[in-house]
């Protein structure tokens, strides 16, 4: 199956002290994830606290990091959010950066119906000739799509290529992958469930963890597709501690903190995003440790 990659990291997007965008550090930070386990990186997605980053600053930091590292790797842009006409708006131009597929959110809070969902992805695609990812995220949302909409949205929509499954639910990913043709990509949207995943239709994860683990998730994903199970369900053993801990509260608080301590370029948060308390600081800290160099 051709894909995106097998790891894309949803990346953090580092600020400078007055909150502004370090661009600079953006790219440095790109640059890393790449070199370190990353096939492809989302940009201005959740983990980059995109509800906080207005759509200039946000076409900015796609047109550089595709310029600097498209070559390396595939860069997706987040343009979803839960005004239709915005995210076709946002879509068009992000389309002209040099990214290489963009990424759309199930529309959130306003809890859109089922053709409500159909028609949002349809605007979005037919926006852009780029690949688009659909991501499925009902914790955050409150909506969620189904695969018999998804499957409808790829029917109508040839490029609509891959989601991004979130719910949680193992079944949903099943479902996706029986209805949906074979090269339709289905990433695992939780860490700690891409192993599972695999077994079940899966093609990778687009991750949060792989700012500390990126390495050893793409050798996991490596090892069970070489049918080397019982390697693959290692790795996932080692790899749990860090996966947990990256949601010991509302993400991207952990990882944004892990990576500032990694020595990354990272910076402060955006309200409403805040530092940990010293307990959930503590819960990173163990897990990250052996992976301090």
């Amino acid at each position: 199956m051709k894909t995106l990659g097998r790891v894309l990291t949803a990346m953090i997007t580092p600020f400078q002290a007055d909150g502004s965008v370090d661009f600079e550090g953006a790219v440095v930070l790109a640059k890393h994830l790449l070199a370190n386990g990353s096939d492809g990186l989302i940009v201005c997605g959740t983990t980059g606290e995109s509800p906080t980053i207005s759509n200039e600053d946000k076409l900015k930091l796609f047109t550089i990091i595709a310029k600097e590292c498209g070559h390396i790797g595939s860069i997706v842009a987040n343009t979803g959010s839960n005004d239709t006409s915005k995210t076709v708006a946002l879509t068009k131009e992000a389309s002209k950066t040099g990214v290489h597929a963009v990424m759309g959110v199930v529309p959130y809070y306003n809890k859109p119906n089922q053709q409500g969902v159909f028609l949002h992805f349809k605007a979005m695609a037919e926006a852009t000739s780029l690949p688009v990812i659909v991501y499925n995220v009902p914790g955050r949302t409150g909506g969620k799509i189904l695969p018999a909409t998804l499957a409808r949205l790829r029917e109508t929509c040839a490029n609509i290529a891959a989601v991004k499954e979130a719910s949680g639910d193992i079944n949903v990913a099943s479902e996706i992958y029986h209805l949906l043709p074979e090269d339709f990509m289905i990433y695992s949207g939780d860490d700690g469930l891409t192993l599972p995943m695999l077994a079940v239709g899966g093609c990778g994860v687009i991750s949060v963890a792989a700012h500390i683990v990126g390495k050893e998730m793409n050798a996991m994903i490596q090892a069970y597709e070489a049918g080397e199970v019982a390697k693959a369900k290692s790795l996932h053993k080692e790899l749990y501690t860090v996966f947990k801990a990256m949601f010991v509260t509302t993400n991207p608080i952990p990882v944004k903190y892990a990576v500032r301590k990694l020595g990354l370029p990272a910076g402060p948060f955006h309200l409403p995003m805040c530092e940990p308390s010293e307990e959930e600081a503590a819960i990173v800290n163990a897990a990250i440790k052996p992976y301090i160099k």
